[in-house]
């Protein structure tokens, strides 16, 4: 007879962090086993942590910190995995010159392709505004109805808007 433990893992988590890149590698770590001790995937675990890692490394570069006076001033990244077993991922600072929306870079630019990934990987995304902060946000699907099947995400299969080429074919040898 085996005994089995439950294990209480939280289903919401919130951290301030510097507005710069020292906080992003603890954001991704602690994201990472969160994750993991809550039983997902490995590519969930694996999109999730890009995903923020976009999100707070586009915080950090395009918006102005979090001014509240106190020792919390910078960014906040949160997420929270729901009972349908959709993880919502959200980072907040306090809001840039441009509202946060997906470029489309040449293809020798150094950047301007975040929220292009954050769109491919996820469910859904988007931008809440509050007075002195914006929320960038994006969901998963970890488990049950809406996870992904064999792995890879059926939005990839899928040509971007204006692609030159068709890479859907690409994506059926992986199945």
């Amino acid at each position: 007879m085996a005994l089995v433990v439950a294990q209480e893992v939280p289903t919401s988590s919130t951290m301030a962090l510097p507005h710069g890149p020292a906080g992003v590698g603890e954001a991704r770590r602690r994201l990472r086993k969160e994750l993991y001790d809550a039983g997902a995937p490995d590519a969930v675990v694996d999109d999730a942590v890009l995903i923020l890692s976009e999100l707070l490394s586009n915080a950090c570069r395009h918006a102005r910190p979090i001014e509240n006076g106190g020792p919390s001033s910078g960014l906040r990244a949160a997420w929270r995995l729901d009972e349908n077993g959709l993880l919502t991922l959200e980072v907040t600072d306090g809001g840039g010159p441009t509202r946060p929306m997906p470029s489309s870079p040449s293809l020798t630019a150094r950047g301007g392709r975040g929220l292009g990934i954050v769109g491919s990987l996820s469910l859904e995304w988007g931008v809440r505004d509050t007075p002195g902060e914006v929320t960038v946000w994006a969901m998963l699907a970890v488990r049950g109805r809406h996870a992904r099947r064999n792995g890879v995400s059926k939005r990839m299969a899928m040509p971007a808007v204006g692609a030159v080429a068709d890479f859907g074919d690409l994506f059926d040898e992986l199945a």
